[in-house]
């Protein structure tokens, strides 16, 4: 009944109308008085931010602030792969034979992420891992490994909380909402897929990077809100750090896993 009750709601407020409302006000001049309310409402700590609190225009810019680069050091272990955002730990773990994962009691396909069986098939007793952003958490995307791009293409319109609501009463959340994903290949010759998911309202993926090949570490674009990334990883290519577990926060540069 909470979940019907919950898909309900989503669905009579998520709308073209309301994303336009929302993103124009955080794109005005007007928004730029909300901002020491943002910062003390999700208790921000502004510290680490290049900009100083009065000198960013609109609540937008905020949101995609830009932090010194000693706040975020990269671990530079040749097989480490890390975090690409600043994010919590929301689960991780082994894909079945059959491509299902799990994300709070709820399962997904891997057809169903990457919109591909061929692709999909690459990564059946994989592993996966979820990072969920706040609205509070520095919102520049990063990337996780040394990388080639194989393939970059986008999925799905619309967009669904991908809070722990969301994704524990929303209908297929991760997999459903607008996402961007990027196939890669490691330095180990095997491949993963950095998927950066939308969220409710606002839904805006920037790629700052245009490039045919990441390094690890370095900007290759923002949310404009709160939002997830999802990575897989094929058979046999990584493990997980044994420092990770659900619930954790990391930052970004921190080190998640490792190249087999």
């Amino acid at each position: 009944m909470r979940e019907k009750l919950y898909q309900t709601m989503i669905e009579l407020t998520n709308g073209k109308w309301s994303s336009s409302l929302i993103r124009g006000f955080t794109q005005s001049k007007a928004s730029k008085r909300i901002i020491p309310s943002y910062i003390k409402f999700f208790n921000i700590s502004i510290q680490d931010t290049i900009q100083k609190r009065e000198d960013f225009t609109t609540l937008h810019d905020f949101f995609i602030r830009k932090v010194k680069e000693e706040s975020r050091p990269i671990d530079l272990t040749p097989n480490s792969i890390i975090s690409p955002v600043d994010a919590t730990i929301e689960t991780f773990g082994d894909i079945t034979e059959k491509g299902l994962f799990y994300v709070k009691q709820k399962t997904y396909t891997l057809q169903d992420m990457l919109g591909s069986e061929k692709i999909a098939s690459s990564f059946q007793n994989g592993k996966y891992i979820v990072l969920y952003l706040s609205p509070a958490e520095y919102h520049r995307i990063h990337s996780p490994v040394d990388g080639k791009i194989l393939n970059q293409y986008i999925l799905g319109k619309k967009s669904y909380p991908v809070n722990k609501w969301g994704l524990q009463f929303g209908k297929q959340t991760i997999s459903g909402n607008y996402r961007m994903l990027t196939e890669l290949e490691m330095p180990n010759e095997k491949k993963c897929i950095h998927i950066k998911v939308g969220a409710m309202f606002v839904n805006s993926i920037e790629l700052t990077n245009k490039s045919n090949a990441w390094k690890k570490g370095e900007e290759i674009g923002y949310f404009s809100f709160g939002s997830t990334v999802v990575m897989l990883y094929e058979e046999g290519s990584v493990e997980f750090s044994s420092a990770v577990h659900p619930g954790k926060f990391v930052r970004m540069g921190e080190n998640v896993a490792n190249m087999l």
